[in-house]
C-alpha cells in the first residue's frame, strides 16, 4: 500500500478521466501509479498523457526504449520498474539472462546498438555532465536526432519514476511479478522491496 490513499477515477476531473482511464487499460498494469498521480490531476494529464502520445507515436524502437528504461531502473533499483519492464524486454528479443545481466560489461545476447543504448543510459543516469562528444557520434550512426532526445528524454524520466515510486511505496499490482516470471526471469533479479524508516 502507497504513503497516500488512492484516488479513483471518480475522484479526478472530466478532462483527466479519459487519459486515467486509457493509461490503466491501455499503457501496461500502472494501475497503482496512475491512482497515485491522480492526486495532482494535472500531473496525470500532462505526464501520463506525454507517455500515451509517445506510445501512439512510437519514433523510438520499443527494444532501445525498454533497453533503457530497465538499465536505469536496475541502477536506481527500482523494483517496481523493474518488474513491470522486464517482460516488456523479453518481448523484444533478449533473454532472460541478457536481462539479469544487462549492467554487466560483457553481457551476452547484445548487439552493438543494445549496448549503445544500455551504455548512454548508464551514462545519463550517474554522469551526464561527463558524456563524451563520442557517444552522439555513434548514437547518429544508428537514431535520428529526435529519436535521441526521446531516449535522453525517458531515460531521465524513468530516473524520476523509479524515485516517485520508491519514495511513495506504490505497490505492485497483482499479476506483473507472475508476469516476469513467466518471461523466465527469476525473483531474484528483483530489487529489494522498499522499507520504511523509522
Amino acid at each position: 500500500m502507497a504513503r497516500v490513499r488512492d484516488v479513483t477515477i471518480d475522484e479526478v476531473p472530466d478532462d483527466v478521466k479519459p487519459v486515467y482511464e486509457r493509461f490503466s487499460n491501455e499503457y501496461g498494469p500502472f494501475l497503482n501509479q496512475v491512482r497515485v498521480f491522480a492526486h495532482r490531476p494535472t500531473a496525470v494529464r500532462h505526464i501520463m498523457g506525454m507517455l500515451l502520445d509517445f506510445k501512439d507515436e512510437q519514433i523510438l524502437p520499443k527494444r532501445y526504449l525498454e533497453i533503457a528504461l530497465v538499465v536505469v531502473s536496475k541502477l536506481n533499483e527500482c523494483r517496481y520498474c523493474v518488474a513491470h519492464h522486464t517482460p516488456r524486454l523479453v518481448e523484444q528479443g533478449l533473454g532472460p539472462e541478457t536481462v539479469a545481466n544487462i549492467l554487466a560489461p560483457d553481457c551476452p545476447g547484445m548487439d552493438e546498438t543494445d549496448l549503445l543504448v544500455r551504455d548512454y543510459a548508464v551514462a545519463v543516469t550517474e554522469n551526464a555532465q561527463m558524456i563524451r562528444d563520442r557517444m552522439f557520434d555513434d548514437l547518429r550512426k544508428h537514431f535520428s536526432e529526435e529519436q535521441i532526445v526521446e531516449l535522453t528524454l525517458r531515460t531521465a524520466l524513468c530516473g524520476f519514476f523509479n524515485r516517485f515510486n520508491d519514495a511513495l511505496m506504490i505497490g505492485m499490482e497483482d499479476g506483473v511479478v507472475a508476469d516476469m516470471l513467466a518471461a523466465g526471469a527469476d525473483e531474484s533479479d528483483l530489487p529489494a522491496e522498499p522499507q520504511a524508516a523509522d
